[in-house]
């Protein structure tokens, strides 16, 4: 697969999807049981994943600050009582 690829393929997972294949990947790299080269392909679906990740978060903030800054309020929400 190439790079475009992976890239290509981590843009249609959910924001749960990447994290939960990104957590594997983590795991897998820290076990140490991963040979050199596949270590690095690994990797690299790891920084594709890794982007996907960080463009969905953007995209959430930047509604969050568009919400904020119009003074709209989500419904059917109560505040957290704390006491």
């Amino acid at each position: 697969m190439t790079e475009k690829e992976k890239l290509a393929d981590a843009g249609t997972l959910s924001f749960e999807e990447a994290m939960i294949e990104l957590e594997g990947i983590v795991t897998r790299l820290e076990s140490g049981d991963v040979a050199l080269e596949q270590s690095i392909q690994i990797y690299e679906r790891g920084e594709a994943l890794r982007a996907r990740c960080d463009a969905l978060l953007k995209q959430a903030e930047s509604r969050v600050e568009k919400i904020s800054a119009t003074g709209e309020q989500a419904t059917g929400t109560t505040p957290l009582d704390v006491d």
